[in-house]
């Protein structure tokens, strides 16, 4: 073989093997109150996929959502509701046939551990013992519209106005109330139980809309093939465990 054609031939498997690389390689953006649990069903995901590597990028969902419209390289998109979703479906980032619901949560007002307040109502909250109290910003963080769409409800809109500290996700406001920065807080259940020792359940809050997560390919995903054997694991008997054990349940 001449010099030139065992170079061709040496690009050509280079190319090759790049491709194949690339084809193992999984881009997934998750809401915040995914990170333990889809950090867990990845390494599951990659023992049961020899050769697949899944690199996650967890925030609150509205801006993950800003980062696909703006051309961030994704391949599944996992939100905390079905608003960012129907966004992302309105603008044909996601390949609709492939979004699916695949777990729930519900929605807690937490307080320090430390605290001697113990509120069991909503109403409990324009008491002179929460002047402070943390929620999602609710333009860009599911768990904030959950949030006020439960305290429109049960008409507290302007007596706790002045009260609001947002924070850019879910696991923001988890730690401040974690670190006693804040009185009160709403997160999801399985926030609350990562910092169990830190932070006590005061009661479960009725939403208005049920938390659910849905769950899709991106429309220009480079590996729609492996993007799909995600999301169908995610929803498997295996995966469906791992959400379980981390808090959350079948939608």
């Amino acid at each position: 073989m001449s010099m030139r054609l065992r170079s061709a031939a040496l690009v050509a498997a280079l190319v090759l093997s790049s491709t194949a690389a690339s084809a193992q390689e999984l881009v997934v953006s998750a809401a915040a109150s995914l990170t333990n649990a889809f950090q867990a069903a990845g390494k599951a995901f990659e023992q049961a996929r020899p050769g697949a590597k899944i690199t996650f990028n967890f925030a609150a969902s509205g801006p993950l959502l800003a980062q696909i419209q703006q051309g961030a390289p994704v391949d599944v998109f996992a939100s905390a509701d079905q608003d960012t979703m129907n966004r992302a479906a309105a603008a044909n980032l996601i390949a609709v046939p492939t979004r699916v619901d695949f777990a729930a949560n519900t929605l807690v007002l937490i307080v320090p551990s430390t605290s001697t307040q113990k509120p069991t109502q909503l109403a409990d909250l324009t008491g002179s013992g929460f002047q402070r109290i943390s929620t999602g910003t609710p333009a860009t963080v599911p768990v904030g519209r959950y949030t006020m769409e439960a305290i429109e409800k049960v008409g507290l809109t302007a007596a706790l106005q002045p009260r609001w500290i947002y924070g850019e996700s879910v696991r923001q406001v988890l730690n401040y109330v974690a670190r006693g920065e804040v009185d009160a807080g709403f997160v999801y259940r399985t926030d609350a139980l990562i910092e169990a020792d830190k932070t006590r359940i005061a009661m479960t809050v009725p939403t208005t809309t049920p938390v659910t997560y849905p769950i899709a390919q991106i429309a220009s995903s480079k590996n729609p093939a492996l993007a799909t054997e995600f999301i169908a694991f995610v929803r498997s008997a295996p995966g469906q465990q791992i959400l379980e054990r981390y808090g959350f349940s079948k939608p």
